[in-house]
């Protein structure tokens, strides 16, 4: 259990995921966290690791540094997302384990699971058959990070666990027009398309996956739970449970942002993994359940699109 005053590292403090967690810990009393940008520390570079956790001793590190993207870049930049992702968590988790770090938390992706996992996906469907080839070069990297906290603690007996959270939104999300997700990718493209009176959106595929969201101060919330509640080698999943089409989902950004031209499916594009439903019982079991449903997380995560002036 933490302590109010305890020194929490939070890796990855500007982005979506690491800037709601420094949030929540904040709003919980937590006052003690240390964070540090690219600039002043490249998590890549194996030595700066090594020597700011000398220096700074961190007792719990929460790890949501990672390079991130959507289906396109994930193709273009398959060495790049499997080196970055894989050298940035080794270095961290090994510097923490160097370190005397009391407790750790691996923050993953949904996509470490098999593209036919049985739905809904358990923690224990991990590696079970062959991956979505879309991802998989970042897939690969995260269940190596999840899969080097786990030897730590048969090991070495640390207390490291994992966190393998189903798409995410809200605040300081990627709006890129190219190498963001499904979901802020359908914002900044419906809200341009109102801005210019654009007939129509054309969207990748053919709207039939399935998609499960979480907002990320939700998620933000379970990670704390969990550093306070949970300690075990298999990962947590998290997640609302409830899933929709992205079909359905491209029509309820259209009506939240008020586009009112037409929606156009270019079947040409790939549609991804059909179907990615998290089964959250184990978090439930823990006692942990999400608040924030879509409608109401997308009409937040517009207004945090519109309060970025670059956009």
């Amino acid at each position: 259990m933490m302590e109010k005053n305890s020194k929490i590292y939070v890796a990855g403090h500007r982005g979506m995921v690491g800037s709601a967690i420094v949030r929540e810990l904040r709003k919980q009393g937590y006052d003690n966290i240390i964070t540090r940008t690219h600039k002043e520390l490249d998590l890549i570079d194996q030595r700066a690791v090594n020597d700011f956790f000398a220096a700074e001793r961190p007792e719990y590190v929460f790890l949501a540094a990672a390079k991130v993207g959507g289906i396109e870049a994930n193709k273009s930049a398959l060495a790049d997302f499997m080196y970055d992702n894989m050298m940035l968590e080794m270095n961290v988790i090994n510097a923490a384990w160097r370190n005397g770090c009391r407790k750790l938390e691996f923050l993953g992706s949904s996509c470490i699971y098999p593209r036919m996992a049985p739905q809904p996906i358990t923690e224990g469907c991990l590696l079970t058959s062959s991956l979505e080839p879309t991802n998989e070069a970042y897939a690969l990297a995260k269940i190596s990070g999840l899969k080097y906290c786990e030897y730590l603690n048969r090991q070495y007996g640390t207390d490291y666990i994992s966190v393998m959270p189903t798409n995410l939104y809200g605040p300081n999300d990627n709006y890129h027009p190219t190498n963001s997700h499904v979901l802020p990718a359908f914002i900044r493209r419906f809200h341009e398309a109102k801005e210019s009176g654009a007939a129509e959106v054309v969207c990748w595929g053919d709207g039939s996956p399935l998609r499960e969201f979480l907002y990320v101060d939700d998620l933000a919330d379970l990670c704390v739970f969990l550093m306070n509640n949970y300690s075990g080698n298999e990962t947590v999943n998290a997640g609302s449970g409830k899933e929709l089409t992205i079909k359905e989902l491209a029509e309820t950004v259209a009506d939240i942002v008020g586009y009112k031209g037409r929606i156009v499916w270019d079947t040409t594009k790939p549609n991804g993994t059909p179907r990615k439903l998290l089964d959250v019982s184990k978090a439930a079991a823990l006692g942990w359940r999400y608040t924030t449903e879509l409608a109401d997380g997308i009409k937040l995560a517009y207004q945090d699109f519109l309060g970025h002036s670059s956009f």
